[in-house]
């Protein structure tokens, strides 16, 4: 489309290497978007006359409408999306279209259909993270009161409610939703107009066109405006944490189907069988959780890799900014999707929650927390505790199975077995983390109210 000043055509290898058209097309809405804008703000300001305008936005209207039904006709020498645009609304407004790249360069048209995606696909991050996390609350609410063993270093350490527990994932994906609502804020200001680095050679109205776009100011340095590409690591940072949380979620699940553990079973939907083994029901939706983390992960580091050691203002290197982007959007959207759908289909077997978290081993904490309520300190308290599972790891038996006498003895005389047994009670220890954000039912409860009034935020 365009006259080039060079006397031979590119070789075959650097014009794959250059082009980004295979790419870069889902930008399609946003460049014919800012392109009318752009094309009315020229009429506004006298740049171009009125009629001009009027020719453009009807070609811009057919370019939408080809766009949408699939009917565009790229052609061979359109290098990315932008030229392609611009190239068919020149065929549709010879005269007319020739003046639509006035007071623009590519490198401020880029950045801005990039930073106009970033925005809208962090707002829907934003919707995705906080409907998991609602998912979540739901499942919550059904198990409120299903016993289940909370673990530190996989061993078991402290009994919890299984509501409690799928409460934590909610809290992880409501900071998503908020980190997501950050970025989408960020991007606030429309880098349009600063030309190709140092600004343009006409009076252009910036702000109009940012009203326009639904930008609320205009990026004030025109070198920051076509180097910049904040909003893409801020979204791929935002993305790469939700993706972790998600992992966690995945290896969880995974854990939990498993039969060593049998605490859940991953719906027929969300499993996959063997090509081999017919018995087996594998969790793949919840192991994908995990493999597709360092995917996300990945592309962050990637374009850190891109940009750190650019000069100033634009550099082809940024044209490697979409590819990693756009599938790390990809695969997080599909990666909240699954789990919001996994999640809302687990089935949990409470026989099997409750036997594990019975176990008496559980409430040691507790025995010692009785101690210093009876005075000791709790350093102190500890090393009674530890004497009294050892002695019962050393027989076989479980705490409450001890020796009256030896009770006594090992408690240096400040815990009878009466006293320990009560502890050791069913549910006792469950009901004694009364503290605020505990496991305890009272303080679940009050959690539900809490992460209700978050999630209504987090909607907005």
């Amino acid at each position: 489309m365009l006259e080039q000043r060079f006397s031979i055509p590119q070789d075959e290898a650097f014009r794959r290497l250059n082009d980004s058209l295979s790419f870069d097309q889902r930008l399609w809405e946003y460049d014919v978007a800012q392109s009318e804008a752009h094309a009315r703000m020229l009429a506004r300001q006298g740049i171009i006359p009125a009629g001009d305008s009027d020719a453009i936005l009807a070609a811009l209207g057919r370019v939408r409408a080809e766009l949408s039904e699939g009917s565009f006709p790229f052609a061979a020498g359109d290098e990315d999306i932008h030229m392609a645009v611009e190239r068919r609304v020149t065929e549709l407004a010879p005269e007319a279209g020739g003046r639509l790249h006035t007071a623009r360069s590519r490198n401020d048209q880029v950045v801005t259909d990039v930073a106009m995606f970033v925005r809208d696909v962090a707002r829907s991050s934003q919707s995705r993270a906080a409907d998991l996390a609602s998912t979540l609350v739901g499942v919550a609410e059904a198990h409120l009161d299903w016993p289940l063993p909370g673990y530190t270093h996989l061993q078991r350490a402290q009994p919890v409610y299984l509501s409690h527990h799928l409460l934590a994932y909610a809290w992880m994906l409501l900071r998503d939703a908020r980190r997501f609502a950050q970025v989408a804020e960020g991007v606030s200001d429309l880098p349009l107009g600063a030309g190709a680095l140092a600004g343009v050679n006409f009076d252009t109205d910036r702000e109009f066109v940012a009203a326009e776009l639904g930008f609320s100011g205009v990026v004030e340095n025109s070198i920051d405006a076509v180097s910049n590409r904040d909003s893409l690591l801020d979204y791929l940072s935002a993305a790469s944490t939700c993706a972790t949380h998600l992992s966690r979620l995945g290896a969880e699940i995974v854990m939990w189907s498993s039969s060593e553990f049998g605490f859940a079973q991953v719906s027929d939907a969300w499993a996959s069988s063997s090509s081999i083994m017919p018995q087996k029901k594998n969790p793949d939706a919840a192991e994908l959780l995990r493999g597709k983390a360092p995917r996300v992960w990945g592309h962050l580091a990637a374009l850190q890799g891109v940009i750190h050691g650019l000069p100033l203002t634009y550099n082809k290197d940024l044209q490697e900014d979409k590819e990693h982007l756009f599938d790390a959007v990809d695969t997080l959207a599909l990666m909240l999707v699954a789990a919001d759908g996994m999640v809302a289909s687990l089935s949990f077997d409470r026989a099997r929650l409750e036997a594990a978290a019975a176990d008496e081993m559980l409430a040691a904490t507790d025995v010692a927390d009785l101690l210093v309520k009876r005075g000791m300190a709790f350093r102190s308290a500890h090393g009674v505790v530890a004497r009294l599972v050892r002695e019962a790891v050393s027989l076989g038996c479980t705490l409450s199975e001890l020796r009256d006498d030896r009770v006594v003895e090992l408690s240096e005389g400040r815990l009878d077995a009466a006293a320990l047994r009560s502890v050791l009670a069913d549910g006792a220890w469950l009901e004694s983390k009364v503290s605020r954000g505990g496991t305890s039912l009272a303080s679940v409860r009050v959690q539900l109210q809490h992460v209700k009034t978050a999630l209504a935020g987090a909607r907005e």
